[in-house]
């Protein structure tokens, strides 16, 4: 497995944070993940997932990414955070001679605000980070509505957001430049930034005192400046893992 690869399971092993409680300080898990890229004749990748998750007081880590709290109490949580994007693209992973003739796009650090904010009909989740590794120059952002129910050891949450990422981000991730056009021939494309609506729903079971079992999921639907890119044959992204975890 390489590397790029590797980190590519910090999506969805962010994604996966939402299974762990409030009240749980340190969890353990693995499980497996499904990652279907937009990228034209991009095959569906499988991979083992690692979950690791901290929450203190003043401290959190989830999947690649972990924070300080800048404010933290029952219905407010605002912090800086850094976090590894693994969103990237490989040239040899496309079956397609064009896509072969690409440039290559690297994961990158981003670093921003993150805030959640508690009310008793769910919880607001939003954050805004920049790429510091001058890879895109650009930045997302991302807000979302949540609601977590709990039955006896089952808890489900289900969400709604949006994502943005900026023209400098869809431009290096999507964009197709005048040398790249000239010896792929896929036409020549400047992405513009937009915006990307999602679903998502996680739900996790908790079978004894410290062992969960999990499942979680994210179906995006691509804004238009990535669908129009000759890059991109579908119009829509997916992410799904599940796994078993411990809390300490």
């Amino acid at each position: 497995m390489t590397k790029l690869k590797l980190l590519a399971l910090g999506i969805l092993a962010a994604t996966a944070v939402n299974t762990v409680h409030a009240e749980d300080k340190f969890s353990l898990g693995a499980g497996v993940g499904v990652i279907n890229s937009p990228y034209k004749q991009y095959d569906r990748e499988i991979y083992p997932v690692p979950v690791v998750t901290y929450e203190g007081d003043n401290f959190w880590f989830r999947g690649l990414g972990g924070g300080y709290y800048l404010w933290n109490d029952e219905a407010d949580k605002l912090s800086i955070m850094a976090y590894y994007d693994p969103t990237h693209f490989k040239p040899g992973d496309s079956d397609s001679h064009q896509m072969r003739q690409l440039d290559k796009r690297k994961g990158t650090l981003m670093a921003g605000l993150s805030y959640v904010h508690n009310t008793q009909y769910g919880y607001l989740r939003a954050a805004l980070a920049g790429d510091t590794l001058d890879n895109s120059n650009g930045f997302v952002g991302d807000v979302a509505w949540l609601y977590r129910y709990t039955n006896g050891g089952l808890t489900l949450t289900p969400g709604i957001g949006v994502d943005y990422k900026s023209e400098n981000y869809n431009d290096y991730y999507y964009g197709v430049s005048r040398n790249e056009s000239r010896r792929s021939g896929l036409k020549q494309y400047q992405a513009d930034d937009g915006w990307n609506p999602y679903l998502e729903l996680t739900a996790n079971y908790k079978f004894a005192a410290d062992w969960s079992v999990y499942a979680t999921g994210r179906y995006l639907r691509l804004s238009d400046e990535v669908k129009d890119s000759p890059m991109v044959d579908r119009s829509w992204a997916g992410i799904f893992s599940t796994g078993v975890t411990y809390s300490f």
